[in-house]
């Protein structure tokens, strides 16, 4: 009597989801309980990689031919830019009538990305910020641009080499060119000759942790702080800063997407529809440190320590997700141009 075959279905995602969930199982319990359930309620094997290029340029280069069947990772920037390049297949789950609708469009809307966690970006300080200039807490773009010890105060990702320094550019353009409307140049003109610059958030996450000359302030999430109370870390601020009042923040939002051609439609379908679930909801928060995006999944009491969301007023909308996907290579030049003249 021959064995039915279990179908693999192979998912294309980033080294740090949910602790380390590459591979194939068994897993560790996190990625268990929301992969680990999945292959056992769907009789299916997974196999989670983490492909040598970005995740939107392994989908183009396998375009008609694909490996993967889900990828799980796409965020504001990179969903856009997977919808723009036709990598993925629309589909919308049911569950997605729960998530909120901002959220669903901020990764393109159109029913290709659908979301699964949140946050935001802030400035994490160890309270070690220059002599003069304004607190940290009310830290702001122009008070930075504006106070050189303030400014070299800050370690910054590379946007050319990182998603968080993406991230960090697309706020500083938004806050200009919508709230104060003014040329967002001005601020790298000021800036960037004392700004400290690291290739990418690990590197600059490192520094700011362990190193003996560790700058006072990096460019890292408002839930950091959660995170080192759950794990015992070191102790720090963290704030998105205010203008006339107001916290205006940059909202990062994570989602999953079925991949077009894939050859396992159906079950790649239901594995992005499994992230909604509400118990693999609540696998997001102490594994990953981001909201979830079903709002009745519980949050760890570490959570207490983070900025609280609803006092952020996010910037997404000043660069809408297509214009995001068509205009950032442009910034990216635009920003070397300046770190060369003025860095």
């Amino acid at each position: 009597m021959s064995v039915p075959t279990v179908p693999t279905l192979v998912v294309y995602t980033y080294p740090s989801f949910l602790g380390g969930c590459v591979g194939s199982g068994p897993f560790p319990p996190a990625c268990d309980a929301v992969i680990g359930a999945f292959e056992r309620a769907h009789h299916v094997d997974v196999e989670l990689e983490v492909p040598g290029g970005t995740l939107v340029s392994s989908l183009v280069a396998e375009e008609g031919a694909p490996r993967a069947d889900v990828v799980i990772g796409l965020d504001e920037i990179t969903g856009p830019q997977a919808i723009a390049a036709g990598v993925l297949q629309p589909y919308t789950p049911p569950g997605l009538a729960g998530v909120p609708a901002d959220l669903v469009a901020d990764l393109g809307g159109g029913g290709y990305v659908t979301p699964y966690e949140y946050g935001y970006l802030a400035l994490d300080s160890n309270g070690s910020i220059g002599p003069s200039g304004p607190s940290f807490q009310n830290w702001s773009f122009p008070a930075i641009a504006s106070n050189r010890s303030f400014a070299s105060s800050l370690m910054i990702e590379d946007p050319l080499t990182d998603i968080t320094g993406e991230e960090f550019l697309l706020w500083e353009i938004a806050f200009y060119e919508s709230v104060l409307h003014e040329n967002w140049q001005d601020f790298w003109q000021s800036a960037d000759p004392y700004l400290r610059v690291a290739p990418d958030w690990d590197t600059a996450w490192t520094d700011f942790t362990t190193s003996p000359g560790n700058p006072p302030m990096v460019v890292s999430y408002s839930t950091d702080p959660a995170y080192a109370v759950a794990n015992g870390g070191p102790s720090f601020s963290s704030s998105a800063g205010e203008w006339n009042g107001t916290s205006y923040a940059w909202r990062t939002t994570y989602g999953a997407g079925v991949v077009r051609g894939t050859a396992h439609l159906a079950l790649a379908e239901d594995l992005v529809a499994w992230l909604l679930n509400g118990t693999v909801q609540a696998e997001f928060p102490p594994n990953e440190y981001e909201y979830p995006v079903n709002a009745s999944a519980p949050l760890p009491a570490s959570f207490a320590a983070a900025i609280p969301p609803d006092t952020l007023v996010p910037l997404n909308d000043a660069i809408p997700p297509a214009e995001r996907a068509a205009e950032l290579p442009g910034y990216l030049d635009a920003w070397q141009n300046l770190a060369n003249e003025y860095g």
